[in-house]
């Protein structure tokens, strides 16, 4: 990967465009594993999933992340980005995708890689523990991540006796996760997405001041919360639009629910006395 290559609009110029991003990296010889497969297939590396690539190149999944990260860049899904912004993407069969498609095409792709990662259920299942086990439980998110925290707590409150949201910031949040942890509170639930507010990392290393066992969940193993989490469940977002998507969060959320619900004993008993209440009351059209 030593030598360089002039770079041109013929058809060595996709070859040569990925050489000159690998130049002045020191990369392991998994990572020249990977970089030598995106050389080979230049015209289809922009297009590639991290597990399409790591089974091209016969390497993990993980592997391909940290190549990406080698690289100076947050994630895989990034270095594509960078790539699909120096190449013009290829038409399919059924005709070019435009700009909306292609951001449906990027969650899609983001759902996959979620999927692979739920192979390995320990993490979650742990997980689920710790949340099922908090009383109460303070689930935080601010800003872009509000919507996530919001959505999880609406459900949760429904088979766990005690939820509390914490989706403002300032300096009451504080004193919100002094108050959990008076009333018994042993872990906190954070989602945490870009851009990454300052005060999410300083709430969550003050909680883990606190005592509580810090789950995130966050858009890379690599986010700036990592080091301030105990347990931390990637979910990737989409970068396709002019604001960022975060289906696979979403997901990864309710599945968090899943497995906090199979550890809850009295879960089901809960949701049926829920569903029998809001017959009584007739909350509900269907």
């Amino acid at each position: 990967m030593g030598h360089a290559v002039s770079a041109g609009s013929g058809p060595d110029a996709g070859p040569a465009r990925l050489l000159r991003l690998f130049e002045g990296h020191r990369l392991t010889p998994t990572q020249r594993r990977i970089a030598h497969c995106m050389v080979r297939r230049a015209a289809d590396a922009p297009f590639l999933s991290s597990v399409e690539l790591a089974e091209l190149a016969g390497v993990s999944q993980p592997s391909v992340t940290r190549f990406a990260v080698a690289l100076g860049f947050d994630g895989y899904p990034a270095l594509r980005k960078h790539l699909r912004d120096l190449t013009p993407a290829p038409a399919p069969s059924g005709g070019a995708h435009n700009e909306y498609q292609q951001a449906v095409q990027e969650e899609i792709e983001n759902l996959r890689q979620l999927a692979a990662q739920l192979a390995d259920t320990g993490p979650v299942i742990r997980a689920g523990g710790l949340l099922a086990g908090s009383r109460p439980l303070p689930v935080l998110g601010l800003r872009a991540a509000s919507a996530q925290a919001r959505g999880f707590a609406y459900f949760a409150r429904k088979v766990h006796p005690d939820v509390r949201l914490l989706d403002e910031g300032g300096t009451m949040l504080a004193d919100r996760i002094d108050a959990a942890v008076r009333a018994g509170a042993t872990a906190l639930l954070c989602f945490a997405l870009p851009r990454h507010p300052r005060e999410v990392a300083e709430a969550l290393e003050y909680a883990r001041g606190a005592g509580l066992t810090v789950v995130t969940v966050a858009d890379s193993a690599f986010a700036p919360v990592a080091r301030h989490s105990d347990l931390l469940l990637p979910a990737a977002v989409g970068t396709g639009l002019a604001f960022d998507t975060a289906c696979a969060p979403m997901l990864l959320g309710r599945v968090l629910l899943e497995a906090m619900c199979d550890a809850l004993p009295d879960a089901q008993a809960r949701l049926e006395e829920f569903d029998t209440r809001a017959a009584a009351r007739g909350l509900f059209l269907d």
